[in-house]
């Protein structure tokens, strides 16, 4: 169901603003449909929406402490903040499709001297340093450690100045999300 103006309660408004959890929950009951919708229309893939929807709920709920109900009313500020994560998922998409076409031409012209598997792994390179930034820190320069420079959990933990179990949290969730939006791009590609 759609939230429209007759039926959104803004006593909700001062409750998500006050860090009312159930506030958020009932955002998301109410909102999250509209969300997802507005994002499958653009992105035209049902993971990206998925994709899309959460970072929506994310974004709004940790920047709760900027939402103003007296300027604008939830919906409106969760729309517009729907409206920069597609933007985003757009940028991005766009971005691997360009790194993909590169690798392409690498692999086709001769003229570049470089094989399928370096143009390939390149690619991979591409793909998952973009990865790795959407992830945010500290979670991106953990995980950059652990790809790139090799370190073992202590050795990050040391580096970053983070308890050992923040470090191994990190790196296990972070693997997560990186396993299931690299599976949902190569599955939708």
């Amino acid at each position: 169901m759609e939230a429209t103006d007759r039926e959104w309660d803004v006593s909700i408004d001062h409750a998500f603003a006050a860090g009312e959890e159930q506030a958020l929950a009932e955002a998301y009951r109410m909102l999250g449909p509209l969300v997802h919708t507005l994002a499958l229309r653009a992105l035209r893939e049902h993971g990206a929406a998925d994709d899309v929807t959460q970072e929506v709920f994310i974004r709004a709920w940790k920047s709760r402490t900027s939402y103003r109900p007296d300027a604008a009313r939830l919906p409106a500020w969760l729309i517009g903040i729907t409206r920069n994560a597609i933007s985003d998922a757009l940028s991005a998409r766009s971005r691997r499709r360009d790194v993909e076409r590169a690798a392409l031409y690498l692999v086709n012209d001769p003229a570049t001297g470089v094989d399928r598997p370096h143009a390939e792994a390149l690619a991979d390179r591409l793909t998952l340093d973009d990865e790795l930034e959407r992830l945010g820190d500290p979670q991106a320069s953990i995980m950059r450690l652990a790809f790139y420079e090799d370190l073992t959990h202590d050795q990050i933990s040391s580096r970053l100045d983070l308890p050992l179990g923040t470090v191994k949290s990190h790196i296990r969730r972070s693997l997560a999300r990186l396993r299931s939006r690299l599976e949902v791009e190569h599955g939708a590609s």
